[in-house]
C-alpha cells in the first residue's frame, strides 16, 4: 500500500513541478493539441461511418429475421468504438511523445537537475533522428503487447459477470502500466536503459507503476484531460524513474515547487 500511494505522489508532484515552470508547461501542451486533433477526428469518423463498416463487414447477417442484425450489428458497432477508445488510450502517450520528443527531453532533463543533489541529469549523446527511431522502434514493442492485452481482455468480457466486473478493473490497470511505461521511456531511455531492461524495473515495483499510473489512465479517458495532464505526467514519470533507478531525489525543490503553485 505504501508504494501505491508514494507512486500517486510522483504524479502529483509532477503536475505541481510544472505549475512553478509555466513556460515549458505551455511547450509541453503543443504536442498533445497535436495529437488530439488527429485521433478526435478518426474517432468522428468512426462514429459517422462506424455502423456502415459493420454492416458491410458481416453480410452474413442480412438473412437473419428482425429485429437480431440490427441487434448484431449495433452491439459490434458499440464494441468496435469502445475498442478504439481503449485502443486511443494506450497509444495517445506514445504518439505525443514521439510527436513531442524535444520538448518532453528538454522537460525531463530540467526535472532530472532540478531535483538531483548535483544539480546535473543524464544526457544521451545520440543524434535526434536515433532516439526517434528507437522511440518509435520500442512503442510499436510495447503496443504490441498492449494489444495482446487488449484481445484477451475483449474475449474475457464475454464471460457472464466477471466479464463485466474483474474485466474492466483488470483493463484500468493494464493501461496504467504501459501508460507509465511510455512515460518513464523518456528519462530511462535518456539513461541508455533497453526496453527489456524498462519492463523488467516497472515490474520489480508493480505498485507503485500502478499508483502512478491507473489514476492516470482513468484521467486520460476524459476528453481533453489528457493534453493538460501530459506534461505533469512526463515530470512525474522522471520523478518515478529516479524512484526505481534508487537515485537521490531533493525533496526541497518539489516543496518549493508546490509553494510556488500556491
Amino acid at each position: 500500500m505504501h508504494d501505491l500511494g508514494a507512486g500517486f505522489s510522483y504524479l502529483l508532484k509532477g503536475q505541481r513541478w510544472v505549475a512553478r515552470h509555466g513556460k515549458q508547461y505551455g511547450f509541453g501542451l503543443l504536442p498533445g493539441l497535436i495529437t488530439l486533433v488527429l485521433y478526435a477526428a478518426a474517432l468522428v469518423a468512426l462514429a459517422l461511418w462506424g455502423e456502415d463498416f459493420v454492416t458491410w463487414a458481416t453480410p452474413f447477417a442480412d438473412d437473419w429475421s428482425s429485429p437480431w442484425p440490427g441487434l448484431f450489428r449495433g452491439f459490434l458497432t458499440a464494441v468496435l468504438f469502445a475498442l478504439a477508445l481503449l485502443l486511443s488510450v494506450l497509444t495517445f502517450t506514445a504518439v505525443t511523445l514521439l510527436v513531442g520528443q524535444p520538448f518532453y527531453e528538454a522537460l525531463s532533463e530540467s526535472v532530472d537537475r532540478d531535483v538531483s543533489p548535483d544539480g546535473t541529469a543524464p544526457v544521451s549523446h545520440l543524434p535526434l533522428y536515433k532516439e526517434l527511431w528507437i522511440s518509435a522502434r520500442d512503442s510499436l514493442r510495447v503496443l504490441a503487447r498492449a494489444a495482446v492485452w487488449g484481445v484477451l481482455l475483449f474475449a474475457l468480457g464475454f464471460v457472464p459477470v466477471a466479464g463485466q466486473t474483474v474485466v474492466p478493473v483488470l483493463g484500468v490497470f493494464v493501461t496504467g502500466f504501459f501508460l507509465t511505461e511510455e512515460l518513464t521511456s523518456v528519462a530511462l531511455q535518456r539513461r541508455g536503459v533497453e526496453l527489456r531492461d524498462r519492463l523488467a524495473l516497472l515490474r520489480s515495483r508493480r505498485t507503485l507503476i500502478w499508483g502512478f499510473g491507473t489514476p492516470l489512465g482513468l484521467a486520460f479517458l476524459v476528453p481533453f484531460v489528457a493534453v493538460f495532464l501530459m506534461p505533469g505526467a512526463v515530470a512525474g514519470a522522471t520523478l518515478l524513474a529516479r524512484e526505481l533507478r534508487g537515485e537521490e531525489i531533493v525533496e526541497a525543490a518539489l516543496d518549493e515547487a508546490e509553494g510556488s503553485s500556491r
